[in-house]
């Protein structure tokens, strides 16, 4: 598995675990979705920048859209 991804998911579950003790579930929600949207748009389009932030774009509506 390629070591940038890994890196990615780890900073993603970390994040998530950070935010969650401490914030409401519509925004552990958005972050969590724009996090896991940023690296599965990280790995989908192989690194590219425009990827990686369009991923956690569309991660965040997501994320939001799910936890209301």
């Amino acid at each position: 598995m390629n070591t940038r991804l890994v890196a990615a998911i780890f900073s993603a579950v970390t994040l998530v675990s950070t935010v969650s003790g401490c914030a409401s579930r519509h925004t552990v929600g958005t972050v969590g979705g724009a996090a896991l949207g940023g690296a599965a748009g990280h790995a989908i389009s192989g690194g590219s920048t425009l990827g990686t932030v369009g991923g956690a774009a569309v991660g965040g509506v997501l994320g939001s859209e799910v936890s209301k």
